[in-house]
């Protein structure tokens, strides 16, 4: 695994649900978990010796509220990137977490694909964020409105249409930079290397923008094995 990966810490007291997310972290290229915490005492201590990227926080603790400890790292560890994951529900707990700062607030039971889209989509912005120095409204816009593209009330926003459910914005669109700089057609295991994400992620988008008439696809025929899938940007924007 990359050096780069993104480092990751858990904070959640039932053991089973730490394990289901740092079986299908591990599953996702460029993550890391570094650390698991069972509370928000310990998570505290770990945090007096490291600083991962991104922690996973449950809210109902035994010590203390995953609430508190979102703040206590909007104080002392701002460079911790933080997604809640809890069956909180009501809205007093879902405006702390707006407020302080939370890129996503998914509740238990989670669906894995909810999950590991959050964390592709994290990952995305994340790395759109270092290549960039300088970005325009348009970008801003992307960087801070939900994955599905809907605004108040379900409605889509004005410059462009909601997306069918396991395609976000922002993944979408660092994959047609992608495929809109590459020289050649790609492979999706090509593309999976060079955008740094899964093998899966990065084959449900390019089927989409086959769909779309983005992208269009050519099979070759070897003289062993199964036909290889290359893909080709066509439009020019």
């Amino acid at each position: 695994m990359s050096d780069n990966a993104i480092q990751v810490m858990i904070v959640e007291d039932d053991a089973i649900a730490a394990k289901i997310y740092e079986q299908f972290t591990h599953k996702l290229e460029g993550f890391r978990i570094v650390a698991t915490a069972s509370g928000g005492a310990q998570a505290e201590e770990l945090l007096q010796v490291f600083t991962p990227d991104l922690m996973l926080l449950d809210v109902f603790l035994p010590d203390i509220r995953g609430i508190e400890l979102l703040w206590s790292i909007r104080q002392f560890h701002r460079t911790i990137d933080v997604i809640l994951i809890t069956a909180a529900n009501d809205t007093e707990t879902v405006s702390e977490a707006i407020r302080g700062g939370a890129f996503s607030y998914i509740m238990k039971p989670i669906l894995i694909d909810k999950f590991t889209g959050t964390l592709e989509r994290y990952k995305a912005l994340r790395k759109q964020l270092h290549e960039r120095q300088i970005v325009d409204q348009h970008e801003v816009d992307q960087f801070f409105r939900p994955a599905d593209g809907a605004g108040p009330g379900g409605k889509s926003y004005a410059d462009g249409p909601i997306l069918p459910k396991g395609i976000d914005k922002l993944t979408l669109r660092l994959l047609r930079d992608r495929m809109k700089a590459a020289q050649e057609s790609v492979s999706t295991d090509e593309l999976s290397a060079i955008a740094g994400m899964s093998h899966s992620t990065v084959r449900r988008y390019l089927e989409y923008m086959v769909a779309a008439g983005e992208v269009e696809v050519d099979i070759l025929y070897g003289t062993v094995g199964r036909p290889e899938r290359k893909y080709r940007w066509l439009q020019k924007k």
